[in-house]
């Protein structure tokens, strides 16, 4: 993965529980490197190790990790650069997510190593969206509920996400419902 997701891990941590809390996944984690470089490639296994030493450190599941993470992810990026091109991918949920494919192509020009998810939506009679994420990496079902929920916000809504099929050895697919409805308050598990 490119550097720039693990320093988003890095800045979330910190953010919210401090830099002697990331000192200490980071340690658990087995990663030396203090700073991660955004254009620089890193193996996959540091993101995965980073994940598990949070859930270690903080008491709460992966899964709730990369959660908060996907949604973090989404107001990290439009904050580093890349709100132009996100305000370029659509202007509902829908749109959006029917656009990310499109955007991932866009954001490969200057990250040639790129190795992207893949989604694909459609809209249901009852307005709710079923989303199909296709990737190689496996684990990142729940980074996608943040990704959706974080994405739902950005559009003035809440999104009630649900996995309704898993990826598995005949499916190489997660496929989720989205149910969205105008936003009121919304909390996360991380703070």
């Amino acid at each position: 993965m490119y550097g720039m997701i693990n320093r988003a891990v890095k800045d979330l941590i910190v953010e919210r529980f401090g830099a002697d809390t990331w000192d200490r996944i980071r340690h658990k984690a087995g990663v030396t490197e203090t700073e991660f470089l955004s254009m620089e490639q890193y193996d996959d296994a540091t993101t995965y190790s980073l994940v598990a030493a949070s859930s270690e450190e903080l008491g709460v599941s992966a899964e709730e990790i990369l959660q908060a993470f996907g949604e973090y992810w989404i107001e990290y990026t439009g904050a580093a650069g890349y709100g132009e091109i996100m305000r370029a991918a659509g202007n509902s949920l829908p749109e959006f997510l029917g656009n990310l494919d499109q955007l991932h192509t866009r954001i490969r020009f200057g990250m040639p190593q790129l190795r992207p998810p893949s989604f694909r939506v459609s809209e249901e009679a009852d307005g709710s969206l079923l989303l199909r994420y296709t990737s190689h990496r496996e684990g990142l079902a729940p980074l996608v509920v943040g990704l959706v929920k974080g994405l739902a916000k950005r559009f003035g809504e809440t999104a009630e996400v649900s996995l309704i099929s898993p990826r598995s050895e005949t499916q190489s697919y997660d496929e989720f419902r989205v149910v969205r409805s105008p936003r009121e308050t919304a909390t996360s598990s991380m703070g």
